[in-house]
C-alpha cells in the first residue's frame, strides 16, 4: 500500500444526476443514499458540476425568489440568491467541479479536498469522465492499518525493496501509527530520503528518526562518521 493512489480508496458505484434532474428528486437521492453531494453528468458521463447540500440549502435561507435583492449584496450573494431560485441540476450545481484523476496519490487529494473546502472529490479519467468518488473518509481508512502491517511494509518494501539496505542494520518500532526508525544507514545522504519515503506508507501518522550512518558524503569531501542524524 505505500504511496497508495485515489483508485485503490475510491468508490466506483456513486449516485449522479442528469443536468435535467429536477430539485426534489435530487434531495432525495442525497438522503437515499446518506450522501452529502452527487455530481452531475451529462450524456457521455463528463462531469459538469456538482450538487451539494450547501447548495440545496440555499433554497432555505432565500425561500423568496422574488424579493428585492439589497444593493449592498456582494457578487457571491447575489449568485446564490439566483441558485436558491434554481430548481433543476445544472442550475443548482456548483461548476466547474473540483476533481481528481485516479493516478493521483492520496496525499494529493487530501490537498485538493482541504483547499476547495469540500468533502468529496469526484474522480475522473483523461476525458473527464466520472470513474469513481473519494471522500475524506476514504482517504482516512489508510490511518486505520495494524502497526505490525505498517512495520513490515518499512522493512520489506522501503528499507529492503526500496533501497536496497538491509533490514537487520535497522530497528523499527510502530505505535499507533508513530514510527520510531533507528539504525545506520550506508550514506548520510540517504537518510532524508529514507525518512520520507517512510512517512509515505499507508497509515503513518508520524517518524521520529533517529539514525547514525557509515559514510559522510554530504560534502565535496566523504568521511566515516558515526554522528547521530536527525533530518
Amino acid at each position: 500500500m505505500h504511496n497508495s493512489l485515489v483508485r485503490d480508496v475510491m468508490t466506483t458505484d456513486v449516485v449522479t444526476v442528469e443536468p435535467s434532474t429536477p430539485f426534489k428528486e435530487i434531495v432525495a437521492r442525497l438522503a437515499g443514499r446518506g450522501i452529502g453531494a452527487v455530481p452531475v453528468l451529462d450524456a457521455d458521463r463528463r462531469v459538469l458540476g456538482v450538487v451539494t447540500e450547501a447548495d440545496l440549502l440555499l433554497k432555505r435561507e432565500h425561500p423568496d425568489a422574488l424579493a428585492k435583492v439589497p444593493a449592498v449584496w456582494s457578487r457571491r450573494r447575489r449568485r446564490e440568491r439566483k441558485k436558491a431560485a434554481a430548481v433543476v441540476a445544472d442550475k443548482l450545481m456548483t461548476a466547474p467541479a473540483t476533481t481528481v484523476p485516479p493516478t493521483a496519490t492520496v496525499a494529493e487529494a487530501a490537498r485538493r479536498l482541504h483547499t476547495a473546502g469540500i468533502q468529496r472529490l469526484p474522480v475522473v479519467d483523461e476525458k473527464d469522465r466520472l470513474v469513481g468518488i473519494v471522500s475524506r473518509a476514504d482517504l482516512l481508512r489508510g490511518f486505520t492499518r495494524p502497526d505490525q502491517a505498517i512495520e513490515r511494509e518499512i522493512l520489506d518494501d522501503v528499507i529492503a525493496a526500496e533501497f536496497m539496505m538491509a533490514p537487520g542494520r535497522f530497528f523499527i518500532h510502530v505505535d499507533d501509527g508513530v514510527v520510531v526508525l533507528q539504525g545506520r544507514a550506508e550514506r548520510r545522504s540517504l537518510i532524508p530520503y529514507l525518512v520520507r519515503a517512510v512517512n509515505d506508507v499507508e497509515g503513518v501518522v508520524r517518524v521520529e528518526a533517529r539514525l547514525t550512518f557509515d559514510l559522510d558524503d554530504s560534502d565535496t569531501g566523504t568521511t566515516m562518521a558515526s554522528s547521530r542524524i536527525r533530518p
